[in-house]
């Protein structure tokens, strides 16, 4: 690989995706930090930073996927490693962001979970955030530091482009991410369709009817975070029961805990794409899914963040 010449760049990696770190680091063209992440005999993270870091800019990466409460302890704990040894800027590069969910009060007396995560990453000393597709682009709003929000829809766009698929409709499965299907159908040059969906408790989902012409078309439905799947896999039937030839599904961070993928492997989707925010275990690893890589989007990010470059311009 051709080596980043800057020393003063220093990229660490904890054990949310150690793979996807080992990928960016290839695309800088540098070696990843020497530092071990151990556990006291009662289950306590204790983190060894390697080699010197005094005076350098930081980079560490680290989704908040699950176990996330253990992997934001983790990141907490390098944080305030960093700080103690001098760093000169912490950078948290977290392409998944967890908690992301709580992002305001729906009832009374609920935390606001995002905002506390910011709280708390901001407390400890981080001095700039890079995260990728963030559930509520108003989060960004949680933090008083520098945070570049870096956008999953032209990985998952080249991909369907280069599949050169014909007559096709951009779905967004509820109201909420029209925002999303419109950047989508823009860079697909497609219409747009929406299910109209109620949602009586949290991961049950309704759907109830779809906007727009799916009849005879190949539907591609995009979301950021499929968790459950219950949302996508009644959509990519509905979708099926109104005319639609094919369903597609993508979204940039596969959770998919619980039931997830036996309701995907029995839906109606023909395949899943999504990119490797989050580390997919084996028993995910299903011929349905696609995974796309970030790490070049992510590692160039990087570069122009260190260089004072703009940011704005990966996605024109």
């Amino acid at each position: 690989m051709s080596q980043y010449l800057d020393s003063n760049l220093k990229l660490f990696a904890l054990n949310s995706n150690p793979a996807m770190a080992q990928e960016i680091a290839k695309v800088i063209g540098v070696e990843l930090g020497k530092c071990s992440v151990s556990r006291f005999s009662d289950g306590e993270i204790q983190i060894n930073i390697e080699e010197s870091i005094r005076g350098c800019d930081v980079y560490v990466i680290q989704s908040t996927s699950s176990p996330v409460n253990e992997h934001l302890m983790e990141l907490l704990i390098m944080i305030d490693a960093l700080k103690r040894a001098s760093a000169k800027t912490i950078n948290i590069v977290m392409p998944y962001y967890g908690y992301a969910r709580q992002d305001r009060k729906a009832r009374s007396r609920e935390p606001i979970t995002a905002k506390l995560v910011a709280n708390l990453l901001e407390t400890a000393g981080a001095s700039r955030v890079i995260t990728l597709d963030l559930h509520a682009p108003q989060i960004q709003g949680f933090f008083d530091i520098p945070i570049d929000h870096l956008m999953g829809v032209p990985i998952l766009a080249d991909y369907f482009k280069n599949k050169q698929l014909e007559d096709i409709v951009i779905v967004s499965p509820d109201h909420g991410g029209v925002t999303r299907a419109r950047k989508m159908a823009d860079r697909l040059k497609a219409p747009i369709a929406i299910i109209d969906k109620r949602r009586p408790k949290p991961n049950v989902a309704e759907v109830m009817n779809i906007i727009g012409n799916v009849q005879g078309k190949v539907a591609i439905l995009v979301d950021d975070i499929i968790d459950t799947a219950g949302t996508i896999t009644l959509a990519a039937n509905a979708l099926a029961e109104h005319g639609a030839k094919e369903v597609y599904a993508c979204c940039t961070h596969p959770v998919l805990s619980g039931p997830a993928i036996e309701r995907i492997k029995n839906s109606k989707i023909k395949e899943l794409v999504v990119t490797n925010t989050i580390a997919l275990t084996e028993e995910k690893k299903i011929d349905k899914i696609v995974e796309l890589s970030v790490a070049p989007l992510i590692g160039e990010a990087i570069i122009r963040v260190h260089e004072e470059q703009s940011i704005s311009a990966l996605f024109d």
